[in-house]
């Protein structure tokens, strides 16, 4: 029988790990000393942008979340400055995770408790006064290791209610011949991202999507990852693998774990590079915008190697 999920959660529970008012979780296990041995890893300064566009044509079908909105608030027409000075300013509205983003540890939690204990009624329409992303926003960043799951199964892209196992995650180190240890930043692809640009189809992207299954919690927390990301957009399974509740993977590994979660990236290039030079761990770097109480985040990732 599956361990229900507070039980697990309270088991690789990271509350009061980094003190009684941490708000930064996992992130604490990048120290100064690892960030250091990741800059290492930059050998022939290739850049590979992870994040996806922040236009129109993204995958939010219009149903919860909304694509990015463009507007151009000047263009440079009509305007009289001395000298021939023309500018052109625009605005973006949009919410803050409908494209390549991070989740804070203020966006799920259950029992009316945040990660470490925060009280969840101090999330208000004011924001989020304890866990919001701006405590993150001095840097992620890393040592990163990408798991071609998809790959691993011989599919340009995994089906839509495929549970990634911790055999898996075990598996694809050993094809790649990679390891993931304390403080790094996993990236697993699924190739849902590349589902999505073949066929343009916002609402079957986010009708469910391949993702780590509950036991790959443990997985993480035995390895002290520092953070996960992935080319999907909730980073587990969906339909998840217990109907009678949703989202249980974010629920042990934010409101638990205390782990930030990156999610909607474009890993095609990157495991593309991997495949051929054979090298699957690379400097990461994935700043959050440091909005003030805020739930999430946009991000622009990129790994370089």
């Amino acid at each position: 029988m599956s361990e229900d999920f507070r039980a697990l959660g309270a088991r690789l529970s990271n509350w009061g790990r980094w003190g009684p008012g941490d708000e930064r979780g996992t992130v604490n296990l990048i120290t100064p000393e690892r960030l250091v041995a990741a800059a290492g890893l930059v050998r022939r300064g290739a850049v590979f942008g992870l994040g996806i566009p922040l236009g129109s044509d993204g995958p939010q079908p219009g149903t919860g979340r909304v694509n990015p909105v463009h507007l151009m608030a000047e263009t440079g027409a009509e305007q009289l400055f001395p000298g021939g000075f023309r500018y052109a300013d625009d605005y973006l509205f949009m919410p803050l995770q409908s494209a390549s983003q991070w989740d804070a540890l203020a966006h799920v939690y259950y029992d009316d408790l945040m990660y470490n204990g925060f009280p969840a009624d101090r999330i208000t329409v004011k924001g989020a006064a304890h866990c919001s992303i701006d405590k993150q926003a001095d840097g992620i960043a890393g040592r990163g290791v990408l798991l071609d799951i998809a790959a691993l199964k011989g599919v340009d892209w995994l089906p839509s209610g495929t549970v990634i196992t911790p055999e898996d995650l075990d598996e694809a180190c050993a094809a790649q011949g990679v390891s993931v240890g304390p403080g790094d930043i996993l990236l697993f692809r699924t190739g849902w991202r590349r589902k999505f640009l073949a066929d343009r189809d916002a609402a079957a992207f986010m009708a469910g999507e391949p993702g780590l299954g509950q036991r790959c919690c443990e997985w993480l927390r035995e390895r002290d990852v520092a953070a996960v990301g992935s080319d999907n957009w909730a980073i587990e399974v969906l339909p998840g693998e217990f109907p009678e509740v949703l989202l249980n993977v974010h629920l042990v590994l934010i409101r638990d774990m205390g782990m930030s979660l990156c999610e909607i990236l474009d890993l095609e290039a990157l495991a593309e590079d991997c495949r051929g030079d054979g090298v699957w761990e690379f400097f990461f770097a994935a700043p959050p915008l440091p909005v003030t109480r805020a739930a999430g985040s946009p991000v622009n990732p990129i790994a370089i190697k």
